[in-house]
């Protein structure tokens, strides 16, 4: 059996109008060009026929965990272009890329947070 696909993410922040500058930054330079304004809750959506999305729910007392959120890069060139930007935009907590030795191998990756402490990746597995 293969393992499903993602179809979508519901990421919780506290305050979208604090995150939206970070988020409307990041998530086209993933793919995610497509952005739904629905008042509460903010949608970046990749133009392809899976019509995947990545969404940011508001939920006021929200306290971001340990959990992360990985998205996967073609190659590691995409990571490096993605850390660059990271820097760029003060990214929490960034981790440039690197290879991460006790993963399994090849593994090739950006770690980072958002404005609010919610964590996130980007890796390519080439």
């Amino acid at each position: 059996m293969s393992c499903f696909p993602i179809d979508h993410i519901d990421h919780r922040v506290r305050s979208i109008a604090a995150v939206r500058p970070f988020y409307d930054r990041l998530m086209p330079a993933l793919g995610y060009t497509q952005i739904d304004d629905c008042g509460s809750a903010l949608e970046y959506y990749c133009p392809d026929e899976a019509n995947q999305f990545f969404g940011l729910h508001e939920r006021a007392h929200h306290e971001p965990s340990d959990t992360r959120v990985a998205f996967a890069a073609p190659t590691r060139a995409d990571v490096d272009r993605i850390g660059a930007l990271l820097h760029e935009m003060g990214a929490r907590a960034l981790e440039p890329p690197h290879d991460c030795l006790d993963y399994i191998q090849p593994y090739y990756a950006v770690f980072f947070e958002d404005p609010e402490g919610n964590k996130l990746e980007v890796c390519c597995r080439r």
